[in-house]
């Protein structure tokens, strides 16, 4: 099973970014997502979740109304899409199998003027 986050980079306050997140070694479609953040020297939390099929998504507080989960089962795909970026957004973004605990490596987001 193995995760592979992509799409993190250096953005402005106000600016967008779009993360993706591939599985392979499972089956994808069966699997319910979610997308976790860590600031440095604070713990992981839960950004969003989606549910396998797509049809369910929750949020943080913080996320409501600026972040958007998505997914694509057939290309094996989940998105995290961020409008409204904030320097309190910074962090490395997971994404995170549900059922089979499993985690990507990681990407970074950094928003800064």
């Amino acid at each position: 099973v193995h995760l592979v986050e992509s799409g993190g980079g250096l953005v402005q306050p106000g600016e967008s970014l779009t993360l993706s997140c591939t599985g392979s070694g499972f089956v994808f479609r069966t699997e319910g997502m979610s997308w976790y953040r860590q600031a440095p020297g604070k713990e992981r939390e839960r950004v969003a979740l989606i549910s396998s099929g797509g049809g369910m998504t929750e949020y943080a507080g913080f996320a409501k109304g600026r972040f958007t989960v998505s997914r694509d089962n057939d290309k094996k795909l989940v998105f995290l899409q961020m409008n409204n970026l904030k320097p309190e957004d910074t962090a490395v973004y997971y994404c995170y199998a549900l059922t089979r605990g499993v985690w990507g490596q990681g990407t970074q987001v950094t928003v800064s003027s």
